[in-house]
């Protein structure tokens, strides 16, 4: 089987665990191409949909072999983990 190809749209929502708010991750949504993954982006930029925040990569994939190319960051808004560092 050939690498593809791979998009993912992945939103991020806070949860109430205890005592604690912790961000964590929504279902991750598989896109038709990078148009598709940036216009999710904005609408969470316009607050049309309600999740703390997201990001879109795009990676190659070869899931016979097990391989797995490095993600290319295509958009990010919002509370996502790892940016306050």
């Amino acid at each position: 089987m050939a690498a593809t190809e791979r998009i993912i749209f992945q939103p991020y929502v806070w949860k109430k665990v205890d005592k604690r708010t912790i961000l964590e991750p929504g279902a991750a949504v598989a896109c038709r191409d990078t148009e598709d993954a940036l216009r999710r982006i904005e609408k969470v930029r316009d607050g049309l949909l309600s999740v703390a925040g997201a990001q879109a990569v795009r990676m190659t994939v070869d899931e016979e072999a097990g391989d797995y190319g490095e993600p290319e960051m295509l958009g990010i808004v919002g509370d996502v983990p790892g940016e306050a560092e």
